[in-house]
């Protein structure tokens, strides 16, 4: 017992994090609710390190700690700092800071569990814990447009959860027993595991805004705050993923699911995309682009138990999307949310212009940023695993995200004297700047030293 406690140590400093946060808002300490939070996040972050290397599972089987749990720890905990400062910037001195601060901390306990996720159990719990936290955060501003926003995703939620967990009891009935590893008995049982994996993609799949479960992604976007929305773009889609190779790496039917999973992956880039063109408003143009980069993400999903770089594809494009699409969105935050804000935006500040630039080009793949090295090892497990027309289809699709950054960067650089952007923020928000340093930083690193990342894999 003891032992598996200290395998939990960092997933129980986050959830103490959560607790001590919540004890600083009920004393109205929102400033130190927030260094609170980061104190906790990087102690857990550095009770990580210790773990690189470990392949186990805890409590018997029910949560694994492996490559994919450890590294999802040492993604989603910075990246989640970095997102609190980007709330912080947003949402300072108003109404109940600190809760907004616990709830982004008990999303991010969600998508942790989600990454190391062997039981059955466990799968609900994240999902619903992710769920309930976030419905929360869209619906922070209490505005027309973010009530709405959350009450279509805690219905859309609520139906793809219910469904998800409905189906999960096949696989309980075929092999009387909620853990993922017992999925290997449904050898004989084709049926019931299809049955199962239907539900598990349900769910697993509006959590991720795959399509087509994603119809609740633009609007909850949209109506939540800016930095909210960059929070869940990244840190619960990430937990999903995860969550969907450790429960596929058990599921012995793969001929089956990985077709369809590939089927998915088609639907969620070309639809995204398509979207993206036709957006005016940029968080609803980057919410579609978020839909299609999960779409990539299937790319590594498909290849699990058939190529050596399906999990090492799946951490280094989880990195590398974490830090440009955060990197996004905090520009978006210092400019403005339509793409008439961004006309002579390049232009006017040259640093910021650029760094936007860097984060748009690397979410279409361009050498040497770090979603090129993420799609390219994304292609080698697609390719390895046999889906070369899916690595085929991808590259169309990321021609065709081009087309879809290309308008922001022309709007950014157009020569147009009526528009004179003034970004009152700039000037006050270091907290912003300081993310955008860091994400630039780590778009350029880790596509310069992917080679080292990939070593300690």
């Amino acid at each position: 017992m003891l032992k598996d406690i200290l395998f939990l140590l960092p997933e129980i400093t986050v959830l103490l994090t959560a607790v001590f946060v919540l004890i600083c808002e009920m004393l109205r300490l929102s400033r130190t609710s927030l260094v609170v939070a980061i104190i906790g996040l990087l102690l857990a972050t550095f009770l990580t390190i210790p773990l690189i290397g470990t392949d186990t599972s805890v409590f018997s089987g029910t949560f694994r700690v492996d490559v994919l749990s450890v590294w999802a720890k040492l993604i989603l905990l910075p990246a989640t700092i970095l997102s609190l400062l980007l709330a912080r910037s947003e949402l300072a001195n108003s109404y109940r800071e600190g809760s907004v601060y616990a709830l982004i901390i008990m999303v991010t306990l969600a998508s942790l569990i989600l990454a190391g996720v062997g039981d059955i159990m466990m799968l609900i719990l994240g999902i619903l814990l992710s769920g309930l936290a976030s419905f929360a955060l869209v619906a922070y501003p209490r505005t027309d447009a973010s009530t709405e926003a959350a009450m279509k995703f805690f219905v859309f939620a609520s139906v793809a959860s219910s469904v998800m967990i409905f189906g999960l009891t096949y696989w309980f009935a075929g092999t009387g027993s909620t853990l993922f590893f017992e999925l290997s008995q449904l050898n004989d049982s084709t049926g019931i595991a299809v049955l199962g994996l239907l539900a598990v993609i349900i769910g697993l799949g509006y959590k991720a805004g795959l399509a087509p479960f994603h119809f609740w992604a633009p609007d909850a976007y949209d109506g939540a705050p800016v930095s909210i929305a960059a929070f869940l773009s990244v840190i619960p889609k990430i937990g999903a993923l995860f969550a969907f190779a450790q429960v596929l790496k058990d599921l012995p039917i793969s001929s089956h699911w990985q077709l369809l999973i590939a089927i998915i992956s088609v639907m969620s880039m070309t639809l995204g995309y398509f979207a993206a063109l036709m957006q005016k408003n940029i968080v609803r143009l980057l919410a579609y682009s978020s839909i299609a980069q999960a779409g990539y993400f299937l790319l590594a999903i498909v290849a699990i138990g058939s190529s050596n770089l399906a999990i090492q594809s799946l951490i280094v494009f989880g990195a590398a999307y974490v830090v440009m699409n955060l990197g996004a969105f905090s520009i978006v935050m210092l400019v403005g949310k339509k793409l008439d804000d961004f006309s002579g935006f390049g232009r006017k500040y040259p640093y910021l212009g650029v760094a936007m630039v860097v984060f748009l080009l690397s979410l279409v793949g361009i050498p040497p940023l770090a979603g090129f090295v993420g799609k390219f090892l994304l292609f080698g497990a697609a390719m390895d695993a046999g889906f070369t027309w899916l690595v085929i289809i991808a590259i169309l699709n990321s021609v065709l995200s081009l087309a879809v950054y290309l308008r922001i960067i022309i709007s950014m650089y157009e020569n147009n004297e009526s528009k004179h952007p003034q970004i009152h923020s700039i000037n006050s928000s270091r907290l912003i700047k300081t993310v955008v340093h860091i994400t630039l930083a780590g778009t350029i690193f880790i596509g310069l030293f992917a080679q080292s990342l990939l070593k300690s894999l």
